[in-house]
């Protein structure tokens, strides 16, 4: 009789561990290491924010949010962004709430991607990138930076990147491991080819 295995996917088995949580692996296990890898606070969550949470809870906020999120927080969103940008989003139809960058990249890709697109990628890069187009059926097409070059990406090398495949183009920014930005006249150069 038949039985049920193989109960990872093969998309998610061709993803290789990350490096980095390797390295923490590695640390844990290690006497007065100072970590400096990852955007963990060293600090107890302030007060204030303690108390709002609190409150929140004796008022029985404690139930489903729409499934875009609260529409206060993307009202304040929005309006933060207007006065920032000069961007106009409108709260109801074009902000969403995730738990992070890395909920939304996911999100974003498996709204646009079909099987086999590519996702032109500057490396270094943040460890979910390469994962979250695979996930969601895509193709990360990396692209190295150097230190030499700021670990900055070149129009130049983005555009020798794209192929007939090619459908979006994930840059973060600033970069994360790097903390490298680029000029606008790099990123008008950029936009150009994309």
């Amino acid at each position: 009789m038949p039985r049920i295995r193989n109960f990872v996917s093969e998309r998610i088995a061709s993803v290789p561990p990350s490096g980095i949580r390797r390295f923490f692996d590695i640390a844990a296990t290690m006497e007065d290491v100072i970590s400096l890898g990852i955007g963990e606070p060293d600090f107890v969550t302030p007060e204030p924010i303690l108390q709002a949470g609190m409150e929140s809870l004796g008022r029985g906020e404690t139930h489903y949010t729409s499934n875009s999120g609260l529409m206060e927080l993307r009202r304040a969103i929005a309006e933060h962004l207007d006065r920032l940008y000069g961007q106009t989003y409108n709260p109801a139809s074009e902000v969403l709430i995730t738990v992070g960058v890395s909920e939304a990249l996911y999100l974003a890709c498996a709204a646009t991607l079909d099987p086999g697109d590519e996702v032109i990628i500057p490396e270094p890069c943040f460890v979910s990138y390469a994962p979250e187009v695979t996930f969601a059926g895509g193709v990360p097409v990396m692209v190295p930076t150097t230190a030499e070059d700021g670990w900055q990406v070149t129009a130049e090398a983005i555009e020798a990147a794209i192929t007939e495949r090619a459908k979006a183009l994930l840059l973060g920014y600033p970069n994360n491991p790097t903390g490298a930005t680029m000029s606008r006249e790099r990123l008008n150069e950029i936009a150009a080819v994309v």
